[in-house]
């Protein structure tokens, strides 16, 4: 299901969107829900907004909570047997003390939790209820996802910050996983009898540093050589935010993404690996150097 303004992916090779039923419909438009769920057993519901941006935040509580409310409901209503969602490590919250996060982790109140968290551990709540319901699924909670994409948006921009060559980096650690491995899990876990369960999707944990020097070695561009302190990086999202008023255009950095890029979280995979015993994850050596090797043949 697509939104009616939403533009066909140009990343995607045109021969596999020929492949795909494409319905017009909105999570936030219960009628195209329901005309869309008619006659289907399986719904994986991965529509969100990811934003850092204030500006973008009352958008974001709407898709993100008020959408999987009307999904949930919807596939009550409707008889949908499965339901996969599509949500992320952030909603199992971020704290000072607590470096290592699996799917045991409870949710606090923290100043580490970006509204982006509060969105998805909102939306997580409404699935549970779904269970609880009489929905069968599970939940994936994907680290930042990497790959070819649209590099002006979400963490695909990451790789044109490397491109162009953004000189400065930070010292926190966080998970990272390829695109394509999110994928594969979510048709795994959909076509497993396995339900009311999370799984971390988590190819590896890597300091911010290495990740954008990885990236600039694909890209053949001068890797990061300045660091961001806590105090530096306050600065520069407080610049970002007085040039967005002057251009329109997003920051590209904010508050809360300048705070997450200073923290250390490590995500633990082995509950995945432990259900799925033939699931291999890509290696993000390899899942850099081949988004690379796609930014810089098809931009």
């Amino acid at each position: 299901m697509k939104r009616i303004t939403s533009k066909m992916p140009r990343f995607i090779d045109k021969e596999i969107l020929d492949k795909v039923e494409w319905v017009d419909g909105d999570v936030l438009d219960i009628l195209s829900l329901e005309d869309a769920m008619q006659g289907i057993e399986i719904v994986i519901h991965s529509a969100a907004v990811v934003s850092y941006d204030i500006a973008e935040r009352k958008q974001m509580y709407k898709v993100n909570v008020e959408g999987t409310i009307n999904v949930v409901n919807v596939a009550l209503e409707s008889g949908i047997r499965r339901l996969v969602f599509i949500s992320s490590v952030a909603a199992l919250g971020r704290k000072k003390d607590s470096p290592v996060v699996d799917e045991s982790a409870k949710w606090e109140s923290s100043s580490f939790n970006t509204h982006y968290s509060i969105t998805k551990n909102k939306a997580e709540r409404e699935v549970w209820r779904g269970f609880a319901e009489g929905l069968e699924g599970v939940i994936l909670n994907p680290a930042t996802i990497l790959g070819y994409g649209n590099w002006n948006h979400g963490s695909c921009a990451m790789f044109k910050s490397a491109f162009n060559e953004f000189g400065w980096y930070t010292n926190g650690i966080n998970g990272f996983t390829d695109v394509e491995d999110v994928a594969r899990a979510a048709v795994e876990l959909m076509r497993s009898d396995i339900t009311e369960q999370r799984f971390i999707v988590c190819n590896d944990n890597w300091r911010f540093k290495k990740l954008f020097d990885a990236m600039a070695d694909g890209f053949g561009k001068k890797r990061p050589n300045r660091e961001a302190t806590p105090l530096l990086a306050g600065i520069a999202w407080r610049i970002e935010k007085l040039k967005s008023l002057f251009t329109g255009q997003n920051p590209l950095l904010t508050r809360e993404s300048a705070k997450l890029a200073q923290t250390e979280t490590i995500f633990d995979n082995t509950k995945l690996l432990k259900i799925l015993p033939q699931f291999q994850f890509t290696s993000l050596d390899d899942t850099i150097r081949n988004a690379c090797r796609s930014y810089l043949s098809k931009n």
